[in-house]
């Protein structure tokens, strides 16, 4: 099976090293960039520390060395024991600098009162989406529920798994309020109330980031994902899977499972796409009126599009790591 993995999001750079001196677990993390940097997100991974036996990994929290003061952390068990494996935190480096940051065990106290401003979850409630969100940026796609309404031809279902667009105003979490509003006013998410709205179109383009296969001229895709599971939410992460049944792009048979990631601070969410039956697939960005203006850098990996909105701009964007995009282009799916 080919592994392939598509970082939306900018590309951390920080250098992260740990050692225990004299019991303590010392986290010295470097900015090598000439800005600073405010919302990169370090991992410490149980398995790179030497614990002691009587040192429990799901009770350290980060301290921040210079400032003596325990910052915002969050644990993900990212394979679903029950055990957590990974740490997280954000810290706050000047350009050029090198800060270090203990992992500490202090009183219930002293831990900080977090908000879970990453957030995602399953919402039957509203058919079957699955809705994700940060601090800025919000996004859903669609389940087998809407799908089946469209085949049946049953009114409000969705036939896409292209990548749907919340545009938020507020920082706060909102998917809960809007679902909620929802149920007794139909669209009400469509309308701006003054914390943002969804009037992102998402039709049979791919949205935001939505895949497919082309052979020859024409792009074949998956229809709506048929299983999900929640990894984490959190204040710094939510993440989640996607599982999609096969589909065959004219005798390939496609499989195809997204892990989905959203960090605090960030506009662009990161996936991890796991796929087979194809050597290369293709991410697509909607460009709704086709008003805007598109920017493509294949050598750095990336492409973006700027547009009016509404009563505003709105400005999408693919990065592709490592060398790995193969080609950009322009083109109208309708």
């Amino acid at each position: 099976m080919k592994i392939a993995t598509l970082f939306s999001m900018v590309v951390a750079f920080l250098s992260l090293l740990g050692c225990d001196i004299a019991h303590n677990h010392i986290i010295t993390v470097k900015n090598t960039l000439d800005v600073a940097r405010s919302f990169e997100t370090v991992e410490i991974n149980k398995a790179d520390l030497k614990l002691n036996q009587d040192e429990d990994f799901e009770r350290f929290l980060v301290k921040d060395l210079k400032t003596n003061k325990i910052i915002i952390s969050q644990f993900v068990d990212n394979n679903q024991d029950g055990k957590a494996e990974v740490l997280l935190f954000q810290p706050k480096i000047e350009a050029n600098a090198i800060r270090q940051f203990a992992l500490v065990l202090v009183d219930a106290s002293e831990m900080p009162e977090p908000l879970d401003y990453c957030y995602s979850r399953f919402v039957p409630e509203r058919t079957d989406d699955y809705a994700w969100e940060n601090n800025k940026v919000g996004f859903r796609t669609f389940g087998p529920t809407a799908e089946k309404m469209i085949e049946n031809k049953v009114k409000g279902g969705t036939l896409s798994s292209g990548i749907d667009a919340w545009l938020k105003r507020v920082e706060y979490p909102i998917i809960n309020k809007w679902y909620q509003k929802a149920e007794t006013e139909k669209g009400a998410y469509h309308k701006d109330s003054g914390e943002g709205l969804d009037n992102f179109h998402v039709g049979v383009s791919r949205g935001v980031g939505g895949i497919a296969v082309k052979v020859d001229s024409t792009y074949y895709k998956s229809r709506n994902f048929t299983k999900w599971k929640t990894i984490t939410t959190g204040p710094l992460r939510t993440s989640f899977v996607l599982e999609y049944a096969d589909w065959n792009a004219n005798g390939k048979i496609i499989s195809e499972v997204k892990r989905i990631s959203l960090d605090y601070g960030n506009n662009l969410s990161r996936f991890e796409i796991e796929i087979s039956g194809t050597d290369a697939f293709s991410i697509g960005l909607t460009l709704h009126e086709k008003d805007g203006e598109d920017t493509q850098n294949q050598s750095s990996g990336w492409v973006s599009y700027w547009q009016p909105h509404g009563d505003s701009e709105l400005g999408t964007a693919i990065v592709v790591p490592n060398q790995n995009m193969i080609a950009s282009t322009l083109f109208d799916t309708h």
